[in-house]
């Protein structure tokens, strides 16, 4: 008899090419068209399929977990952040949870720098004065910025993304300082030329431009919040691409329309879709769609990891990128 193929519903359109992959080896319910689904369709989903395969935009908490039908055993997640699902209520129900780490380092560490310039340099002002047509030609006092080189860069947890970060920052002339749970070995500090801050507090007041790159857990909600705002420059850049939970939100609002810091660099907000309308009309912040990991090659690559861990699983071994509660 031919062996039964896994039921994987997949929550989101993904490339071409890795939709095409997954039809030659599962049975798959693709998603058309490319929107989030609802609640009630999450749910539906996780009752009939044997792999989940969801993305950021779904949040898969204990109640729904609940509602997993006897066959669901893996939820194979597109994407390396997973604070979105309830890691541990899955495990509890014998669901392995498996990611794709290390797919997006290179191009997060790129927006890094890419929001970093924007925000320094007033790209974005440039831009609308162009796009507007009234540009009146240049000026020695127009759109001044502030120079890289020099400057003191604080990252905010030095994974694999924050140590991308380092490396492109010391091109740039920035002295590295940062700040992570736990301090990186000496060889690696001297590698990157980085300064490790035992005290986030006393690191934030110092910097130039402080760069968030940690995951979003309980200990890091709004671990940017009103007060360590206040610690910093009225001329520091904060840039944020790793979860907006990190930030209070409306705190960084404040801070910039009252001109207690100089500008901001949004990739990620900490209500989804819905931003701060305040945050819209502040001239200093450069704000973008989710685009950190947005290439066509992180996509694919994102797949095919997707893909490896599907298909060991049903090899009936260890999916290579588990998630386990205590790595969180």
């Amino acid at each position: 008899m031919p062996v039964q193929r896994l039921n994987v519903v997949v929550t989101r359109r993904l490339p071409d090419v890795v939709e095409t992959r997954l039809k030659e080896l599962f049975d798959v319910e693709l998603r058309d068209p490319d929107l989030p689904m609802s609640r009630e369709e999450l749910g539906a989903a996780m009752a009939r399929a044997d792999v989940l395969v969801p993305t950021i935009t779904d949040q898969i908490d204990a109640g729904l977990i609940a509602q997993a039908g006897p066959k669901l055993k893996l939820i194979a997640n597109y994407g390396a952040g997973v604070d979105h699902i309830d890691v541990a209520t899955a495990r509890q129900r014998g669901i392995l949870v498996s990611n794709t780490p290390g797919v997006v380092t290179e191009d997060t560490a790129d927006m890094v720098m890419a929001l970093i310039m924007a925000a320094t340099r007033r790209i974005p002002e440039g831009l609308a004065v162009m796009q507007s047509g009234k540009w009146d030609g240049w000026s020695p006092t127009a759109f001044l910025g502030s120079r890289l080189a020099g400057k003191r860069l604080g990252i905010l947890g030095m994974g694999r993304i924050g140590m991308a970060v380092a490396r492109r920052a010391r091109a740039f002339g920035l002295q590295v300082h940062y700040h992570n749970r736990r301090r990186h070995r000496p060889e690696v500090e001297a590698e990157l030329e980085a300064n490790y801050w035992e005290s986030l507090d006393q690191m934030l007041a110092r910097m130039d431009i402080v760069s968030i790159n940690c995951p979003h857990t309980p200990s890091t909600f709004h671990l940017l919040n009103a007060r360590r705002l206040k610690l910093m420059k009225p001329s520091a850049v904060v840039v944020n691409t790793s979860r907006g939970e990190v930030v209070d939100e409306n705190a960084l609002t404040r801070a910039l329309r009252a001109g207690e810091l100089a500008g901001a660099g949004l990739d990620v907000y900490e209500n989804g879709t819905e931003i701060n309308p305040r945050l819209r009309e502040v001239p200093n912040v450069v704000l973008l769609p989710h685009m950190g990991s947005a290439t066509i090659e992180g996509r694919l690559e994102m797949g095919e990891k997707v893909i490896i861990n599907i298909k060991t699983f049903a090899d009936g071994h260890r999916p290579p990128d588990q998630v386990v509660p205590g790595m969180l």
